[in-house]
């Protein structure tokens, strides 16, 4: 998985690399080849085609592998936008989703068993997650409910750039308000009484430190007293990935455990208050709950499900008991799921399309891969469900990291990102002690004050909360486009024109989108260092200034 902040480590490649192993490997992932299947192989081409490349790698020789078999069917969610009885909808997706999984996945399920197959099937996206050998591919890619079979071995070996090291910053209280918090206009609705109260903030990452005097206090699953983890923390990583055989938390965990501190950090970001000086969250007043979904750094694609599967239906700790009644209103993902995880351009994609179904608001970072145009190529910040964040400094200048649309991993060209967010030199908290704080550089800083932001605004405007689009519209439309980036052209439209591929359509105004405050499309005036919008929102100037950067590339 692409982490994009800070620290990085090998499996986070959502930095230059992101680009180049999409279009080495990445695409692959979805156009298939023969070179695996043996000579005189009785496979027909139209099965031969749904099979990914990589799987028929990984059979040869007589090997198996673990992979995704995606099902044809899919649930018809549509009437799970237009109800009122938000409880009702969020049973309607689940039910749906598991009706469609259990009837269209049962003639398969069968001959898996028959077969002694080691298989888990999933409904958060109509798929099965099996490990066998090339026969038992074949077979499956011949069926005519299989729409396809993607890879879920996931691959080591690549380095993500450190620009700089981690600074700790122990009972560091600078009596402020953190500067990303400030610059979206987060103190101005808290003076209003609005600080999130009544919002469930989900992220999924590499796990959180949730004892952590800034997070804490915010954990749904703590009442002040007592620590009930059920329907409040998940542990998508059930075994070691392919590569792994020990964990510092361990596997499947029952309590919250941060392996990396990138997931931390992000959480103190979305909702984070110590309570005596350390201010780094945009919703305090909100709740968090989280899911692991790395394996120290490394993801795969089932690890990722996983996760939008539990946001989407709460459990207990072991994953029984769903009830998606205590699913989260907005979903952070500071993550990306690169070729080299086995990801497909669209292996998530349902993912990400149920979760919204469900009146999930699905967050995602840009990546690292910037300042290239047509960067944004890693699940799933390009879906058009996903509202993709890239990253700004403190000088409001886009950050030369932070990924650029357009997509074009899918062939949409879809502007991306939809919106930017303070995103280098973020301090918050970190996994190192309770009372540990750094400062940590990339989209995966960005899209948490993001996250904060829609908290804040469906706590304080209640008939938005959930109304997704309703919601991206005025985000978008209230957005500050006072960004400073050299001129720069993607896809055909200019970093002077908003929305553009640089940077969308601004800095997200916590403010502003509370006001309602649309001033039309922005007239850019041209400068010697790119071009300036001319629209202007209400910005708080920020006082604290960060003392030290993490890396400026790595995760999102």
């Amino acid at each position: 998985m692409k982490i994009m902040a800070g620290r990085q480590s090998a499996s986070r490649a959502v930095a230059a690399l992101g680009l180049a192993l999409a279009v080495g490997i990445g695409i692959a992932g979805s156009q298939q080849a023969s070179a695996g299947v043996p000579a005189g192989s009785a496979l027909a081409p139209s099965s031969l085609s749904k099979i990914e490349q990589r799987i028929l790698n990984d059979t040869a020789n007589g090997n198996s592998t673990q992979f995704l078999v995606l099902m044809k069917e899919q649930a018809d969610l549509s009437q799970a936008y237009n109800m009122k009885d938000q409880d009702a909808r969020g049973w309607f997706v689940y039910n749906t989703l598991k009706a469609e999984a259990d009837k269209s996945q049962a003639p398969v399920r069968t001959m898996l068993s028959q077969a002694h197959a080691q298989f888990t099937a999933y409904w958060a996206v109509n798929a099965i997650a099996v490990t066998g050998d090339r026969a038992l591919v074949e077979r499956l890619a011949a069926r005519s409910d299989v729409q396809k079979l993607e890879s879920d071995h996931q691959f080591r070996g690549i380095s993500d750039p450190v620009t700089g090291p981690d600074v700790p910053l122990n009972n560091d209280t600078p009596d402020t308000v953190e500067w990303g918090v400030q610059r979206v206009n987060a103190p101005q609705l808290w003076a209003l009484g609005y600080t999130g109260q009544g919002i469930v903030v989900a992220n999924q990452d590499t796990g959180m430190r949730w004892t952590h005097a800034a997070i804490k206090p915010h954990y749904r699953g703590w009442d002040g007293t007592t620590a009930d983890h059920n329907y409040n923390w998940y542990d998508g990583v059930r075994t070691p990935v392919p590569g792994h055989t020990t964990n510092p938390c361990g596997y499947a965990t029952v309590a919250p455990c941060d392996d990396q501190g990138h997931g931390t950090h992000t959480t103190g970001t979305t909702t984070g208050d110590d309570g005596a000086g350390n201010q780094v969250g945009v919703a305090p007043g909100a709740k968090w709950i989280g899911c692991r979904n790395m394996d120290a750094n490394d993801g795969r694609p089932t690890t990722y499900i996983n996760c939008f599967q539990f946001f989407i239906a709460p459990t207990d700790v072991n994953g029984n008991n769903p009830n998606p009644a205590l699913r989260p209103h907005v979903m952070n993902n500071s993550w990306g799921c690169p070729p080299s995880e086995t990801c497909a351009a669209d292996t998530l994609l349902e993912a990400v399309n149920n979760s919204q179904a469900s009146g999930i608001f699905v967050e995602a970072s840009a990546g690292n891969a910037g300042p290239s145009c047509g960067s944004v190529v890693d699940p799933p910040a390009p879906y058009e469900a996903s509202f993709s964040t890239g990253a700004l400094d403190i000088n409001n200048a886009v950050a030369s990291f932070s990924s650029r649309g357009p997509v074009t991993v899918d062939g949409s060209n879809r502007i991306k990102p939809n919106i930017s967010a303070p995103g280098v030199n973020v301090r918050s908290s970190v996994n190192t002690s309770d009372t540990a704080y750094a400062n940590y550089s990339g989209t995966s800083m960005a899209g948490p004050h993001v996250v904060g932001v829609v908290a804040l605004l469906w706590s304080a405007r209640p008939e938005l909360s959930r109304m997704i689009t309703e919601t991206k519209q005025l985000l978008q439309n209230t957005a500050n486009p006072q960004v400073t980036t050299s001129a720069q052209t993607c896809g055909g439209i200019p970093s002077s024109q908003i929305p553009n591929n640089t940077f969308g359509y601004g800095r997200v105004d916590a403010l502003a989108a509370y006001n309602g405050t649309t001033q039309g499309t922005p007239t850019a005036t041209a400068t010697s260092g790119g071009s300036t919008p001319t629209r202007t929102n209400t910005v708080i100037a920020a006082t604290a200034t960060p003392t030290a950067c993490g890396g400026a590339a790595g995760w999102t």
